[in-house]
């Protein structure tokens, strides 16, 4: 997949079948979309475009209330290259970008720098400035410059509409098995691991305590989970079963919120080292407990519900 940061680093693409968007997750309903425009290149011997954006457009639009990110920007990138991409061009989104009216942006951006042959497109995709621009502007401007504009329909998953917004409110409920199920793979939490208090260490369950990537990333719900834990040291990747807990350890009075991974059958000095931690399921709430021996009594009962679940 050739990756593209810059407009002006741009080629003169074959028969260019492409969509634009966010893509934030790139979920399930995403993935109709590049089904479709990976049929439409090759019935037309053309090569797929990805459009997208960093940072987020909300970002630039109304910062105050951005949504926190399914996906950074590498995971995005991974993701598009997995699918089997041919360019994947990553518009660097500003206030300038963000002024362009909707004509402008088909006539200067669209089709100036990408002469498409084919756009594909959700069927709520607005653009150009306070997205005055619709499918319907975008297909008569097809009609005028040779283009087809294909829309593809909103997509259902048991009832729920899938969407980046769904699948937010899903994680900040806890509801793993839901947003797992929208996103097609785990959701995961990526970080540096950095020094605690060793209180786990204490209590016989040591903790990796993450400092996360992208500061942007969603933090799902506090609460216990069932994880998978990708270690990458020492050239080699490792996986891992693990418990993960997120929240203020209400137990010890903390004071700021924490992301602390246990690792099974797991002893070695990991600071300064990256995590990637898949979420599996949330398997109970935080909770405030009478003392540590009580905390400690729960957490062996977290490892044995959690290794059962991991292993069925």
């Amino acid at each position: 997949m050739n990756i593209y940061f810059q407009l002006e680093q741009l080629p003169l693409f074959i028969n260019p079948v492409l969509t634009i968007g966010a893509f934030d997750g790139v979920h399930s309903g995403h993935l109709s979309i590049f089904d479709e425009l990976k049929q439409v290149a090759n019935q037309i011997q053309g090569e797929t475009v990805v459009i997208t954006f960093h940072p987020h457009p909300r970002r630039i639009l109304n910062n105050a209330e951005a949504p926190a990110l399914l996906t950074s920007l590498s995971e995005r990138i991974e993701r598009f290259e997995n699918l089997g991409i041919h360019h994947l061009v990553i518009v660097p989104f500003d206030p300038a970008f963000a002024e362009m009216s909707a004509t402008d942006y088909v006539k200067k951006f669209l089709i100036d720098l990408f002469h498409p042959k084919v756009i594909i497109i959700g069927n709520d995709h607005r653009f150009g400035k306070d997205r005055s621009g619709d499918l319907s502007m975008l297909k008569n401007f097809g009609i005028s410059h040779g283009f087809t504009v294909k829309e593809i329909p909103e997509k259902q998953l048991n009832e729920s509409r899938v969407s980046s917004t769904n699948i937010r409110h899903a994680l900040l409920n806890g509801d793993i098995k839901l947003a797992n199920q929208l996103l097609t793979y785990n959701y995961q939490l990526i970080g540096t691991v950095v020094v605690g208090d060793r209180l786990g260490r204490t209590l016989g369950f040591p903790t990796a305590n993450l400092s996360m990537l992208d500061s942007d990333k969603l933090i799902p719900a506090s609460g216990v989970y069932a994880v998978h834990v990708l270690l990458q040291k020492g050239g080699q990747k490792r996986e891992y079963k693990g418990m993960m807990n997120i929240g203020y350890r209400p137990t010890v009075n903390g004071k700021e919120r924490r992301v602390e991974v246990h690792i099974f059958k797991f002893d070695e000095d990991i600071y300064n080292e990256i995590l990637v931690v898949s979420l599996v399921a949330h398997t109970r709430k935080e909770l405030k407990f009478a003392d540590l021996e009580a905390l400690k009594t729960q957490l062996h009962k977290d490892k044995i519900e959690i290794t059962f679940l991991l292993e069925s």
